[in-house]
């Protein structure tokens, strides 16, 4: 583990430690460092994924949303049926 001396903005690090409900500066750090290194790695998987060659033939009847790579649409038509 590495050992530093940096100045840190008081606000952002209040914020941080409010949103991991962490309960040092040290904590809070490493899990907000944490944090960005696996948001990092997820978009990493999920290009990972969005460039595999997938067959979704079939899959709007067999899942009911339309078929397809793109779900960006889903939760809003799902919205939209609950509501109907």
């Amino acid at each position: 583990m590495t050992r530093i001396s940096v100045d840190v903005n008081d606000e952002w690090l209040e914020a941080a430690r409010a949103e991991l409900g962490t309960d040092s500066k040290v904590e809070t750090i490493n899990g907000a460092l944490r944090e960005l290194a696996v948001r990092r790695r997820g978009r990493e998987i999920a290009e990972i994924f969005a460039s595999a060659p997938m067959d979704f033939s079939g899959a709007d009847e067999a899942w009911r949303y339309g078929g397809g790579r793109d779900l960006e649409g889903l939760a809003e038509r799902a919205r939209e049926d609950r509501s109907a």
